[in-house]
C-alpha cells in the first residue's frame, strides 16, 4: 500500500508502528466539549478502530488502530465534531487540513474554578481561530491563576491569569486573613498598617488570594482582565527548560497579536533543512537573539499601560 506520509499527517492522521494502521487525532481547543461529542468518538472507534480512545497530554483524543482505507468514513463522522467546535477547516467533510499548532490546552478556568482569574476555555477557543489550520509546530497552554495546573511553562507560550485586586477599606475589619494567606499562599505583598491593608504593587503577582480569603468582600477583582505570558519552555532532547515571564500585565488582544506576529517571524527564520520540516520557536530565537524575536513580536502590538516587557531574557533548563 503506497501511503503519502506527509498528507496523512497534514489530514491529522498519526503515523504508526502497524502498517497500513492510522491513529485520528481529534482536536478539542481549551479542553472543553459537549458531551454528546463523546458518543461520536466512540462510534469511531468502535467501528474503525480497535474499540480504545487515548486522552492526549494536550486534551486531545486519539483513535487508535484505523485502517488507512477508512480515513475518509472517519472523516465524515468527524465533521459534527469539528463543527461543532467551531474549527476552521478548508474542505468541509474531509477532516482536520493541518499537522501543525498543536491542540491549545487550558486548565477547567473561571466557569468552575474559584481560584481562577478568566475563562480559559473561552481565550483558548478565541486563539484557535486565530491560528488554526497551519503547519507550524506552535504549543500554547492557558493557566486561570499562578498555582499553573496546567503546566504552561512547559510550552512556547504561557498563559497566567492576573487580576488587580481592588481593596475597598469600608468593608475591611481588620481580620488579616488576606495578609496571612498571602504571606503563606503567595508572595507576602500585604502587610497591615494603621488599621488597614496595604499591598506592595512591585511583589503582587496578582493571584488573587486576597479576594478569595477575605470574610466580607473588601478585595475584589478587577473587571479589566491581566495577563502574564511567559515564552519558550520546552521538552525535547536538546535544552528542555521552563518558560520565562516576557510580559505581565498584559491584555488579551496583544498576547494574541504577539502569537500571530511569531508565525511570520518562523516563517521567515525557520531551518528549511531541519528534519521533517520542524524546528522548536525556542530554538529560532536562540540563533536569531532575543532583540530580533521581540521586534517580529511587538510589530503592531499596542499594549496596554500596565504592561511590562522584560528587556531581555536568559532561559536555563537542562543541556545535552
Amino acid at each position: 500500500m503506497d501511503i503519502n506520509t506527509k498528507a496523512l499527517k497534514k489530514n491529522a492522521f498519526r503515523v504508526t508502528k502497524k502498517r497500513g494502521m492510522t491513529a485520528s487525532r481529534i482536536r478539542v481547543p481549551g479542553g472543553h466539549l459537549k458531551a454528546e461529542y463523546l458518543s461520536l468518538i466512540q462510534e469511531i472507534a468502535d467501528k474503525y478502530g480497535n474499540g480504545t480512545v487515548h486522552l492526549t497530554t494536550r486534551q486531545g483524543f486519539e483513535v487508535p488502530d484505523i485502517d488507512m482505507k477508512d480515513i475518509p468514513e472517519v472523516n465524515r463522522l468527524l465533521q459534527p465534531i469539528i463543527e461543532g467546535l467551531e474549527i476552521n477547516q478548508e474542505v468541509p467533510g474531509e477532516g482536520y487540513t493541518a499537522a501543525g499548532t498543536r491542540n491549545v490546552s487550558a486548565c477547567i478556568g473561571n466557569r468552575v474554578c474559584p481560584f481562577a482569574n478568566y475563562d480559559t476555555s473561552g481565550f483558548a477557543q478565541r486563539i484557535e481561530k486565530d491560528i488554526f489550520p497551519n503547519d507550524l509546530h506552535f504549543k500554547i497552554a492557558l493557566t486561570g491563576c499562578p498555582n499553573d495546573c496546567m503546566k504552561v511553562r512547559m510550552h512556547d507560550f504561557g498563559i497566567i491569569g492576573m487580576t488587580e485586586p481592588q481593596y475597598d477599606a469600608y468593608r475591611c475589619i481588620g481580620c488579616q486573613a488576606c495578609v496571612n494567606n498571602c504571606k503563606k499562599r503567595a508572595t507576602g505583598a500585604l502587610k497591615f498598617e494603621n488599621f488597614k491593608v496595604v499591598r506592595d504593587h512591585d511583589k503582587c503577582i496578582g493571584c488573587g488570594e486576597c479576594v478569595g480569603k477575605c470574610p466580607t468582600g473588601a478585595w475584589t477583582r478587577s473587571e479589566e482582565k491581566y495577563y502574564r505570558l511567559a515564552i519558550m519552555g520546552r521538552s525535547g532532547k536538546k535544552n528542555p527548560r521552563l518558560a520565562e515571564d516576557f510580559i505581565i500585565w498584559a491584555d488579551e488582544s496583544s498576547i494574541r497579536k504577539i502569537i500571530l506576529n511569531t508565525y511570520d517571524y518562523v516563517t521567515e527564520y525557520i531551518d528549511k533543512e531541519a528534519p521533517g520540516g520542524k524546528e522548536h520557536i525556542g530554538y529560532i530565537i536562540d540563533r536569531t537573539g532575543f532583540e530580533e524575536y521581540k521586534k517580529w513580536a511587538f510589530k503592531d502590538v499596542e499594549l496596554g499601560e500596565k504592561a511590562i516587557v522584560k528587556d531581555n531574557i536568559y532561559w536555563s533548563g537542562i543541556r545535552y
